[in-house]
């Protein structure tokens, strides 16, 4: 197990720990709490290149990185060279360091368009995207895929091998197909296959919910870093615990109720600045209820209820003050 500063072009990252892009849930607040509690690179919500050059409100203001500390990073998708490479030159001219192309969602409305992980099935079509995406940028490009579109086809080292010769600067891989979409264990074999195909730094990425799990796949694996996903919603923190356990062979566990208390109220009010109150507060209930899970069994819920009931994101931070500050379900 190894912790360790990562390259990615011209940018040296603080360490080779990453946060995963995810729709709806890696928004700038998030990011920035993930930054401060560890991650060397935080990755943007997946931007549709389409709605976002036609100035779709949502897409641009996934595309919205102000005040983000660097090096920035933001994830293009879609399935036409053209529009991936004007909106990787759009990014690019408006501060993104590095652009990152989505060859791994398996949403059925994203592949529908032949975008995410429906591109693993044309290696001749991601070839095209990349070529016009490195044609028209300076900054790095890298790339996010799955093993493959089916178990029976598991080409990411072949696009992987591509990549590397076209001068893409980093891949990170999940270890599940488009068909497996996130049911069962994530498997590693394949992305210690493309560990040996390519000498491109590389994160591995799925299932990643402790430190110890870490350690195991970057031994697994070859990667030179981690990308977590789904285990870090909730516990921003998650990449401390790493850091520390990767570094020290220790692991701390999850930070006092107070410390998770305080982080989210930095969180809600990071919401609340992007989206206001009201809109705020229906938008914070996915990330309220993954930190509820903090708390013992009998509050979680109690807690859940809360702040799904809330119509503002003043009433959700009250609810956070008596949950995880003053636990006043200690004295119920």
């Amino acid at each position: 197990m190894s912790l360790s500063p990562l390259t990615i072009g011209r940018h040296s990252l603080a360490n080779n720990l990453a946060l995963a892009p995810m729709a709806g849930i890696t928004e700038r607040a998030f990011r920035r709490l993930c930054r401060r509690w560890g991650a060397g690179l935080t990755v943007s919500e997946m931007i549709p290149s389409r709605s976002m050059l036609a100035g779709d409100g949502e897409a641009l203001a996934r595309a919205d990185h102000a005040d983000e500390p660097a090096p920035v990073a933001v994830q293009i998708a879609g399935g036409e060279p053209g529009l991936l490479a004007e909106a990787a030159r759009w990014n690019a001219a408006r501060g993104a360091d590095l652009i990152d192309i989505n060859l791994g969602c398996p949403s059925k409305t994203v592949c529908k368009q032949a975008a995410g992980s429906a591109l693993m099935r044309d290696e001749a079509l991601v070839r095209r995207i990349l070529e016009a995406v490195l044609a028209v940028v300076d900054v790095p490009v890298t790339l996010k895929m799955r093993t493959g579109w089916d178990r029976s086809h598991k080409n990411a080292p072949a696009i992987a091998r591509m990549a590397e010769d076209l001068g893409v600067a980093a891949l990170a891989v999940h270890g599940r197909t488009r068909a497996d979409k996130y049911k069962g264990e994530a498997e590693y074999e394949t992305i210690a296959r493309v560990r040996a195909a390519v000498g491109l730094p590389l994160w591995a990425n799925g299932d990643v919910r402790e430190p110890a799990d870490a350690a195991r796949v970057l031994g697994e694996t070859g990667a030179d870093g981690i990308m977590i996903g789904r285990g870090a919603q909730g516990r921003p923190w998650l990449f401390a615990r790493i850091e520390r356990y990767l570094a020290e062979g220790r692991d701390g566990g999850d930070p006092p109720l107070a410390v998770q208390g305080g982080t989210v109220l930095e969180h809600l009010d990071g919401i609340e600045g992007l989206h206001g109150g009201a809109r705020g507060a229906r938008l914070a209930r996915k990330h309220l209820a993954a930190y509820a899970g903090g708390l013992p069994a009998g509050a979680a819920a109690a807690f859940r209820t809360r702040v799904n009931g809330a119509g503002t994101v003043a009433e959700q931070r009250t609810a956070v003050r008596e949950f995880f500050l003053q636990q006043q379900w200690d004295a119920a």
